[in-house]
């Protein structure tokens, strides 16, 4: 059901498997009806087409258009970048190619065919694809099994023509009265080009494109970008304005019908996938009917391989789509910055990949950066927070141990934090060092609130400066609120204490008398003014003690639903006297022990706070919320801001994924100029480098993958062939410096390979996918 390349190509594939098969294509549209007119396909999916269909390969190959380079047009300035190769043709093209691959196998091609409903053709097919696309009407009917989500995004777009080919795919920028709009073009004929013109909905309103028919919004493109047209006009094909939908679907499949392409999943055309996803779902789809023994079993394996790739797919074209929709907040950026932060935008391509396509284009970027010398990662930048520099942009995040004794840092706390101030990361910090007995998460964590702690901490400073001279040492200030009085991790996270314990349930407090989880953990106690000053002092009681104990910086813990970020999330804060309600109100306290604290901490060493910039959750922060509570802390003395999320409330929904938290740091960055910390699944040296280049951090926290090697920054020096002075080995390890040598591995083979029609049909086994 579905005439669009990925409906064609798995009837062609699924034919070809099987010659005996009745294969029948419903297509309710003309043959060369097409929503815009240019595709773009990765050499990834043209080598599984090569595989599996070489006749189709062929045909393609003979059509495309091929270029390296990226053009970023900003403020005037052109700025390219090579290397990069892609291969477009024009859509109509695709699918008269595959119409005739079709009819050579004996497809039947019902074409101006309105589909019947899917559960009727589900009586009379053995398997009903469902390729019917966003506004996919087999998914409407059977919603409560597929369970569909769709969100509808913030920008407006339309896709054009024009009749000359762009010499690279071009990205142009134009801030205009009514705000930023932005061109994507992209050649797909060698005499036409696909032209996309993109700006948020607020900015298509005020420029009063909402009122303009096809012809005029044709005419008025072509005026507002007319240096990237040299002039020339642009054409449509029934172009409307659009909002962007994002489809996602609990289920892909429900009895013998299965959802393919942009019916069962959409990703934003800025990356450029979706035609690539649905002609991979096909040669998916076919090759699991083909392995597996029954149709239930080929369908379930059709959506667990495909599931993943999409979602990581997802991800990008989410970061992607996000990135255009906040593009104004980037346009301040130096021109090479704003360039690399384009390229870099999905995630998918990354600093390193990116200099290995063109290595002139990424070291002017670092040079711009302010890397020290030619050839250094930017990681290894030095940056100054007040009077401390850190020697590379690298922390060690702040990782709750759990293995304290009456709050007193041990043995296991010196060779663990010891251990990663000798791994070479610039700024070391602690657990949460917690400021009383009543403020502590577990019995096992860390405090500062008696002398033996601080003689504790001294200790740990101490070894620091002395064997790792350089690495500077952070404590994190906080108080557990309603979440504390819980048993050690490993024994149950968020779990109350219990008889079986060593220490008993001592009472809680917050903002409001609301349990972290109702029926599980104890009601908290509403503070009042007396047991508000009383914290703010233990606050500022234990920043002294962390002067004395030597630390280089302080970082004051607002998130993650702790006390502090108890008053300021919506969902934790019901007061209704002057700390709570508005922003204003609930930031109110928060702001106070900042200031406590400022005012004992010593004017020379930085002070940072940390914010949970969403709570994942409906009612919850917003990110207009999280961006004035980070000007606020700045305009109070906050050096910098260590932007996590999440963790406030149970029933979060965060949206896990490779530097998932990292857009928000980026938004407080580029909105207030403040330097920030961003964390959050960062798991490579190459995210590093790609968000500092990027101007979407100044300092990047890590915290599992110090777990997982306490010399992650030592190592990523090695592996990026750099020993400068942003990564010394300490002398006792300088003869482990070199990478060791590792044997030999093979690349997998090809997911799927028909260069030759199949013989009868004959049982098959199912072999693992690679």
């Amino acid at each position: 059901m579905g005439g669009g390349p990925g409906g064609l190509y798995a009837a062609a594939l699924l034919k070809r498997l099987d010659p005996a098969r009745a294969v029948t294509v419903w297509e309710r549209g003309a043959p060369d009806d097409t929503f815009g007119f240019g595709v773009v396909l990765s050499d990834e999916t043209l080598g599984g087409i090569e595989h599996a269909d070489p006749e189709v390969h062929r045909a393609l190959t003979a059509e495309f258009v091929r270029w390296d380079d990226i053009d970023v047009v900003h403020r005037g300035r052109r700025l390219t970048s090579g290397g990069h190769g892609f291969a477009a043709l024009g859509r109509r093209r695709l699918l008269e190619v595959l119409h005739a691959r079709c009819r050579s196998l004996g497809v039947e091609l019902r074409i101006r065919t309105e589909a019947p409903p899917a559960a009727e053709l589900a009586t009379a097919y053995d398997l009903v694809i469902a390729a019917d696309g966003v506004h996919s009407l087999t998914r409407q009917a059977h919603a409560d099994v597929f369970g569909p989500r769709i969100t509808s995004h913030r920008c407006r777009y339309i896709w054009l023509a024009a009749d000359f080919a762009f010499d690279a795919f071009r990205f142009e920028i134009a801030e205009t009265e009514h705000g930023v709009m932005q061109l994507h073009g992209y050649p797909y004929a060698k005499d036409a080009s696909t032209v996309i013109v993109e700006m948020r909905e607020e900015v298509w309103r005020a420029a009063g494109l909402d009122t303009c028919d096809e012809a005029a919004s044709v005419e008025r493109c072509a005026k507002l970008f007319a240096d990237a047209l040299g002039g020339r006009p642009l054409r449509g094909n029934n172009s409307s304005w659009i909002a962007f939908r994002t489809v996602v679907n609990d289920r892909w499949s429900y009895g013998n019908t299965v959802l393919l392409g942009d019916a069962a999943h959409t990703a934003h055309f800025s990356i450029g996938s979706g035609t690539k996803l649905a002609v991979e779902d096909a040669l998916a789809l076919a090759a699991c009917i083909e392995e597996q023994p029954g149709l239930p079993a080929a369908l379930a394996a059709y959506e667990a391989e495909r599931r993943p790739v999409v979602t990581s797919t997802q991800r990008a074209a989410a970061a992607s789509l996000r990135w255009f929709e906040d593009l104004a907040g980037y346009v301040h950026q130096p021109p090479r910055q704003f360039a690399f932060n384009l390229l870099t935008r999905s995630r998918r391509v990354t600093h390193d990949n990116l200099r290995l396509r063109d290595s002139a284009f990424t070291e002017a970027v670092a040079a711009d950066f302010g890397c020290p010398s030619p050839g250094t990662p930017p990681m290894f930048t030095p940056f100054r927070l007040r009077e401390l520099t850190l020697r590379n942009r690298v922390v060690v995040s702040p990782m709750d141990m759990y293995s304290a004794e009456n709050g007193v840092p041990g043995d296991f706390h010196l060779v663990h934090l010891g251990s990663r101030a000798l791994g070479g990361a610039g700024l070391v910090m602690t657990e949460m060092v917690c400021v009383s007995p009543e403020g502590r998460i577990t019995p096992g964590c860390t405090g500062l609130y008696t002398p033996e702690q601080a003689t504790a901490w001294r200790r740990i400073t101490d070894f620091v400066h002395r064997q790792s001279p350089g690495t500077a040492i952070g404590v994190q200030l906080g108080h557990s609120g309603r979440k504390g009085s819980t048993k050690l991790m490993w024994d149950g996270i968020d779990q109350p204490l219990d008889a079986t314990d060593t220490e008993t349930n001592w009472p809680l407090v917050a903002p409001s008398p609301l349990p972290y989880r109702p029926g599980v953990n104890q009601v908290p106690a509403q503070l009042d003014r007396s047991g508000l000053i009383d914290i703010r002092e233990q606050f500022a009681a234990s920043a002294r003690r962390a002067v004395r104990c030597g630390f280089d910086l302080l970082e004051l813990h607002c998130a993650h639903g702790y006390l502090l970020s108890g008053f300021l999330s919506p969902l934790t804060n019901r007061r209704t006297d002057a700390y709570g309600g508005t922003l204003a109100r609930r930031l109110r306290f928060p702001l106070e022990v900042f200031d406590a604290v400022r005012g004992v901490w010593p004017d020379d060493k930085p002070m940072t706070v940390r914010i949970s910039a969403t709570d994942w959750a409906e009612g919850g922060t917003t990110e207009e919320e999280a961006v004035e509570i980070a000007r606020a802390f700045a305009e109070h003395g906050a050096d910098a801001i260590d932007v996590s999320t999440g963790q406030v409330v149970p029933d979060e929904a965060p949206e896990f994924g490779r530097s998932y938290q990292t857009p928000y740091a980026d938004r407080i960055r580029n909105a207030l100029g403040v330097p920030v910390i961003a964390v959050g699944a960062i798991s490579s040296w190459d995210d590093v480098n790609s968000l500092l280049l990027a101007g979407r951090a100044d300092l990047c926290a890590l915290a599992r993958p110090h777990l997982y090697d306490p010399h992650w920054t030592l190592h990523a020096a090695a592996e990026q062939d750099y020993s400068g002075p942003g990564a010394p080995w300490p002398p006792p390890y300088r003869a482990g410096s070199r990478k060791p040598p590792t044997g030999r591995t093979d690349g997998p083979k090809p997911r799927l390979s028909l260069h030759a029609p199949p013989g009868p049909p004959s049982p098959r086994r199912a072999r693992p996918a690679p």
